[in-house]
């Protein structure tokens, strides 16, 4: 038979436990994963993120801009709305990298120099969509090589950030390791 709650001696604490652990649990927040639809490529970190970030979102306006061009042409793809979806589409992502790169500024505060970087590289960023437009006098080679060289310009970047919150880190470390007094 069972028996009434009341008859239940359980002590407050055990009670308390198990109300409060799911709470705490929810409030552990682990490193937030990053957004997959913005760096679909990144394998963790804000930084990371960031830098998977500039180069997809790059070649996402720049494949709307590629239909553009194909459906009127060089002379014609920014013509009256023609080129409205391209513009729409920088605009749009202008707006959502601002919470991957103030992150990746945030994860990178130990190095002036990564932010430095990823300051830089975002400036150059903005520039390549504003530069997927189609310059009057530009054969289809020409333009394809233009819009194609951001790509190395991102890499290299990328790479020299990395090696700088490597550099950062290491001195970090090293600092830390002193004798108090040392430094």
């Amino acid at each position: 038979m069972l028996r009434p709650l009341r008859s239940l001696r359980v002590p407050l604490a055990v009670v308390l436990l198990v109300v409060a652990a799911p709470a705490a649990a929810q409030k552990a927040d682990p490193a937030p994963k990053p957004d997959t639809y913005l760096c679909p490529n990144s394998t963790g970190g804000a930084v990371d993120c960031f830098l998977h970030a500039v180069e997809h979102l790059y070649t996402m306006c720049r494949q709307v801009k590629s239909i553009e061009i194909i459906e009127f042409g060089y002379e014609k793809s920014a013509d009256g709305v023609n080129g409205a979806k391209s513009e729409y589409c920088v605009d749009k992502h202008r707006q959502s990298i601002v919470r991957p790169y103030q992150s990746a500024l945030r994860e990178a505060s130990g190095s002036r120099s990564a932010q430095d970087l990823l300051k830089q590289l975002h400036e150059l960023w903005v520039n390549a969509l504003v530069e997927l437009k189609w310059k009057a006098g530009e054969n289809d080679d020409e333009y394809k090589a233009r819009v194609a060289k951001p790509y190395d310009v991102f890499q290299e970047n990328a790479t020299a950030v990395r090696a700088a919150l490597v550099t950062g880190k290491s001195k970090t470390a090293a600092a830390a390791s002193l004798p108090k007094g040392a430094n």
